[in-house]
């Protein structure tokens, strides 16, 4: 089996994975609902048919992504060719998180696999039915020398980063993602980091409330809020506050009931630990709305909270769950105020039916990616690069990118034979007047 040069072969594992992933997509829409009760709506739109959608992709564009490129020559290299190929790292490990369990292990996977790579998986121990069912489609799908998944904990994870890889690629938390990258250095081992951070919303008065609302309310409530691109606080102009918050208020309703613990399409907190991190967030005398929790069913409702101080726990880290800051600014200076204290973020949102003031804050603040008027869905288009920058992650994939970017791209010049220009060889007396002129002029 020769993974790195037979494309055929990569062709035919990934249909052979698409095969066993349509057949098996209940039982992986019921182990993400057995994991933390995640909708089937959200498990497939998600989960399984971006999965399927990036499979379907990478084995019709395979043959054209893995094929040489040729490139402009440089006068100075005449007569030549130049080409640029893309081969495969080698070894990769990639560490998938819990929050999107099956989407986010296998579309790196994919990639990898497709560039020509052997890949260890270690799928979050979090999730652990839907990384069972990985695990099995693994299985069925690629021989053990070719991709392999290791389940486990922590424990798991160190051994791992003290192996050599050529490349790793982590999605998680910035604190992890640190010690993935001090790991990596060691061997000089190229990274991928896709981290989180407090992604801004910022609201003005020009924009339709209650389609922001709508829109506002279904990106950062989706699982729960346990999104790494997710709305992590509102920045509204203070004169549109209270409107604004009667129109969400109205959308958690028409979402998720008067009693969301019993909606259907309402995903849980992933354990104890993160409930416990997430009502330590909640003051009480600051919720407008929400705020109910329930450790045994690990519930907490979609709250909104006014005010919030910017030195509050929910304001000094990552929320990465159903609580929602609603913060206030009048002039520009103030989102300045709010938004600097913060690492770039993963995401950033903006809505307003202002052009000049939209493009003005897209241009002004390094993040991302991000959407104007609307949230979340810049992840879904595959000719976008989805990825971090700063605190927020470290390269970008999806589409084509994700392929090149396990593939290193080898520079090659073939040079004629039928001249050779003595201009470059020594002794260079006499020549130097002459490759000035001559490099001026390229």
């Amino acid at each position: 089996m020769d993974y790195k040069n037979d494309i055929g072969y990569r062709k035919e594992t990934l249909k052979k994975l698409l095969y066993t992933i349509q057949q098996s997509e209940d039982l992986i829409v019921k182990a993400l609902y057995d994991d933390f009760k995640k909708p089937e709506f959200e498990a497939v739109l998600t989960e399984t048919s971006y999965v399927i959608s990036e499979l379907k992709d990478t084995i019709k564009n395979i043959n054209k992504w893995a094929k040489r490129k040729r490139v402009m020559p440089s006068l100075l290299n005449f007569p030549s060719t130049d080409y640029i190929y893309k081969e495969p790292y080698g070894n990769v490990l990639v560490i998938s998180p819990w929050n999107y369990p099956f989407q986010l292990a296998l579309c790196p996977l994919i990639s990898a696999v497709a560039a020509g790579n052997k890949v260890v998986l270690k799928p979050s121990e979090l999730t652990a039915h839907t990384s069972a069912i990985i695990k099995k489609i693994i299985e069925k799908t690629f021989h053990v020398n070719h991709v392999e998944v290791l389940e486990g904990g922590i424990e798991v994870s160190n051994k791992l980063l003290l192996q050599r890889w050529d490349y790793i690629f982590f999605t998680g938390s910035v604190a992890v993602g640190k010690i993935v990258a001090k790991a990596a250095a060691e061997n000089l081992t190229p990274v991928t980091l896709e981290l989180g951070g407090k992604n801004p919303c910022i609201v003005d008065e020009t924009v339709n409330l209650e389609l922001a609302a709508k829109r506002i309310i279904w990106g950062k409530f989706i699982n729960a809020g346990q999104t790494c691109i997710a709305p992590d606080y509102i920045l509204i102009q203070k004169k549109i506050k209270i409107p604004f918050v009667n129109f969400l208020i109205q959308e958690i309703n028409n979402a998720y009931g008067k009693k969301p613990i019993k909606s259907p399409d309402f995903t849980r907190i992933i354990n104890t630990k993160n409930w416990l991190r997430l009502v330590s967030m909640i003051e009480q005398e600051k919720v407008i709305f929400g705020g109910e929790t329930d450790a045994n069913e690990l519930f907490i409702s979609p709250t909104l909270l006014e005010e919030p101080d910017l030195d509050s726990p929910v304001m000094n880290e990552e929320i990465f769950g159903p609580v929602l800051p609603i913060l206030t600014y009048e002039t520009e200076t103030d989102i300045h105020n709010v938004i600097s204290r913060f690492e770039k973020p993963l995401a950033f949102y903006v809505f307003s039916d202002n052009s000049h003031f939209a493009e003005k804050l897209i241009k002004n603040y390094s993040f991302g990616g991000g959407c104007i008027n609307d949230t979340v869905v810049h992840f879904s288009n595959k000719r976008l690069p989805f990825g971090g920058v700063g605190h927020s992650g470290i390269g970008a994939y999806h589409g084509q990118l994700s392929f090149d970017l396990f593939s290193h791209h080898k520079g090659v010049v073939k040079k004629g034979n039928w001249l050779d220009l003595p201009m470059r060889y020594a002794p260079y007396k006499n020549k130097l007047a002459n490759i000035r002129k001559f490099l001026n002029w390229m």
